[in-house]
This record gives structure tokens, C-alpha cells and sequence, in this order.
């Protein structure tokens, strides 16, 4: 009986410790509040309020992130972000902008170009406001990209689907039979590439890539089908009988919704459709919500250990929601604040009342910290 309660006691601490993700907050909070933090990004240009967008997520990330595999992600996402940045401030400084400049950085050499490639110039002068402008431009995308990863930190995407209606159950399965292809990859390269290396073999370069790349796709392929034919082996992706008029509405309410979904969405990224996009985003996601559960009807499962919403995934995604529906509201009272401008160069300001919105971000940390046992934590 002792080694049944110590056994179960230690299972425990294995799920609760930093072994699972974050416990008692469901992956779709995460997401939710890492997307709204990226929606309120793409509202503004301004550099402080982008730095303090990066900061808060960096923080929840090292706080909230669990000691999983795909918590490590938020590294590559970083690099990411920066080399997308300084591939927007090249593409500025050799392709020039359409921003007009009178501080004159340097002049580089410039490529003469035929009739019909009017507007395009290779090298030229390369002003200071053009400049600043790409890497306005820049950091926002760079922000949007360290949004995203900062939500494969905190809920793995393989989590995330565990939670998918049942209408959506046969994608679900696709997906995770894609997703252990990626990661197969990856270890059988390390393990192919170390035993070269043992062997005194090159690892590196054309000829090492030719001598481990066929071998490490071969692997992971046959564990993909190994994994899809074992899942069909035990019943998945098999469905209920429905009426033929259930299915039809179904799809149509799904489809319908999905596009009412992608039309508000686009509604409420751009200037001009903001009137139109919260209320065909809402249509949208009641019609999508509506034949989802329709579909659901199809696929009557179980789940194990199902993740539920709780007050506390709620001040998650609520926290989201509140930094994007306020920074939306600050660009439409105040866009100068949220987009400085670069002719004439002006140095960037930071909007106390948009800086204390995004600071609402901060909420999962302290509502939703990861449990660390002492071993790991010393």
C-alpha cells in the first residue's frame, strides 16, 4: 500500500512539477493571449510600445513555460524575429523606399535598370528615414513572429489539438501523425551525424548531408506510418452515421463561418475595414461555432485527461483580449502616438495610457506560474 501511495504521489509531482505544461491552464488561453498580444503589435509602429510588447511576453515565457521540448522553441523564434528584421533593413538599404529622405546615411554604387523596371532601383542613396522606417515596419513583424512563438512555448501545439472539437477530430489526427515527423527528423540526425563523428567520418558539408539525410527521412517516414497504421488499427478516424441534411448544413455553417472569420479578421488588421470587421468576425465565429457542434454529433469519443477552462485560463486570455481591444482603441483615439513619424524625423514618444494596457499582459505571470520542484529550481 506505501509503494502504491508512493508511486502515485511521485506520478504526481511528475505531471505537476515542470514536467507537463503549465497545470490548470488550458492551451487554448495561451493562445488566445499570445494572438492578442500579436494583434496589438500589427495596431502600432512605434518602437517603446513594440520593446514593451517583447519584454511582457519575454517575461511570461521565462516564468509560465514549462521544461518540455517544445517550451525550447522560443529560442528559434528570437532568431526568427531577428532575421527577419535585418532582412527588412536590407531589403531597404540595397531595393530603396518609397519614404522620401533629406538625411543622406551613405550612397551606394547603383545598378542601371531597363525601361519596363521603372520604380525599382538596386544601391542609390540610402536616406535615414528610410531606414527608420523599415525597421519600424521591421520590429513589428519581428514582434508578431515572437507572439507566435511565445505560445509553442507556453502549450504545445500537440496539446492544443488534444483539445479540438469533434467535428474537427479527423484534422486532428492528420496533424499529429505530421507532427512526429519533425521531430523524428531532428533526433535521428543527431544520432546519425554523432555516430559519423564516432567513425571519423565527415558530418558536415554536401557529402555529409548526402550520407545522413536519406537515412534520417527513411526513419522518420516509416515511424509516421507506423504511428498512422497503429491509430487506424485501433479505431481511429471512424465516424457515426449522420442524415444527409445534417451534413450539408454542417458544411455550410462551417465554411461560411471560417470565411466570415478570415473576412473580420482582415476587417480589423486594416484601417479602412473597422466598421465592418467585429461584427462579421462574431457572425462568423457563431456560424463556425454552430456547425462545429453539429459536427461533433459524427465523432461521439472521450477524451483522457481532457484540459477544461477555469478561472484562471480565463484572466489568461482575458488579459490578451484586453491588450489587443485596447491598443485597437488607442490607434483609432491617438495615431500619432502608436505611428511616429519619420518625415520629418521625430524621436518616438511612449503613450503612457497604451504602455499600462500592454502591461495587462503581465497578468499570466502572476496568476499562472509554472510549479518547479526545488531539485530543478536549484
Amino acid at each position: 500500500m506505501a509503494e502504491r501511495s508512493r508511486g502515485a504521489g511521485t506520478a504526481e509531482r511528475s505531471r505537476g512539477a515542470g514536467t507537463a505544461e503549465t497545470p490548470g491552464v488550458h492551451p487554448g488561453a495561451w493562445w488566445l493571449w499570445a494572438l492578442a498580444l500579436g494583434t496589438a503589435a500589427t495596431r502600432t509602429t512605434n518602437p517603446l510600445l513594440l520593446a514593451l510588447l517583447l519584454t511582457v511576453s519575454a517575461h511570461v515565457v521565462v516564468t509560465c513555460r514549462p521544461d518540455t521540448p517544445s517550451a525550447r522553441s522560443y529560442g528559434a523564434f528570437l532568431r526568427l524575429a531577428l532575421a527577419v528584421l535585418v532582412i527588412r533593413l536590407g531589403f531597404a538599404v540595397l531595393l530603396g523606399s518609397p519614404v522620401p529622405g533629406t538625411h543622406v546615411l551613405l550612397t551606394l554604387p547603383e545598378v542601371p535598370l531597363p525601361h519596363w523596371a521603372q520604380g525599382i532601383r538596386l544601391g542609390g542613396r540610402v536616406t535615414a528615414e528610410s531606414v527608420l522606417f523599415a525597421l519600424y515596419d521591421g520590429l513589428r513583424l519581428a514582434t508578431l513572429l515572437v507572439c507566435v512563438g511565445a505560445a509553442n512555448a507556453l502549450a504545445a501545439p500537440a496539446r492544443l489539438l488534444k483539445s479540438l472539437p469533434g467535428a474537427l477530430y479527423e484534422t486532428g489526427v492528420a496533424v499529429v501523425v505530421a507532427l512526429t515527423f519533425a521531430p523524428h527528423l531532428v533526433a535521428d540526425g543527431r544520432r546519425l551525424r554523432a555516430a559519423r563523428r564516432l567513425r571519423g567520418r565527415p558530418d558536415r558539408g554536401v557529402r555529409g548531408l548526402l550520407h545522413v539525410g536519406l537515412p534520417v527521412l527513411e526513419g522518420a517516414l516509416e515511424r509516421s506510418v507506423a504511428l498512422a497504421a497503429a491509430m487506424d488499427a485501433r479505431g481511429y478516424g471512424r465516424t457515426a452515421e449522420v442524415a444527409p441534411a445534417v451534413r450539408r448544413t454542417t458544411a455550410a455553417l462551417t465554411l461560411g463561418g471560417l470565411l466570415g472569420v478570415c473576412a473580420g479578421t482582415y476587417g480589423l488588421l486594416t484601417a479602412e475595414g473597422g466598421a465592418y470587421g467585429l461584427p462579421v468576425l462574431l457572425a462568423g465565429l457563431a456560424a463556425a461555432l454552430a456547425g462545429l457542434w453539429l459536427g461533433g454529433r459524427r465523432s461521439p469519443r472521450t477524451r483522457y485527461r481532457p484540459d477544461t477552462w477555469n478561472p484562471r485560463s480565463c484572466l489568461v486570455a482575458g488579459s490578451g483580449a484586453a491588450v489587443a481591444a485596447l491598443l485597437v482603441l488607442a490607434a483609432s483615439r491617438a495615431p500619432g502616438a502608436l505611428h511616429p513619424g519619420v518625415v520629418p524625423l521625430v524621436a518616438p514618444s511612449l503613450p503612457l495610457w497604451p504602455a499600462a494596457a500592454v502591461l495587462l499582459g503581465l497578468l499570466p505571470a502572476f496568476a499562472a506560474p509554472v510549479r518547479r520542484s526545488p531539485k530543478e529550481s536549484s
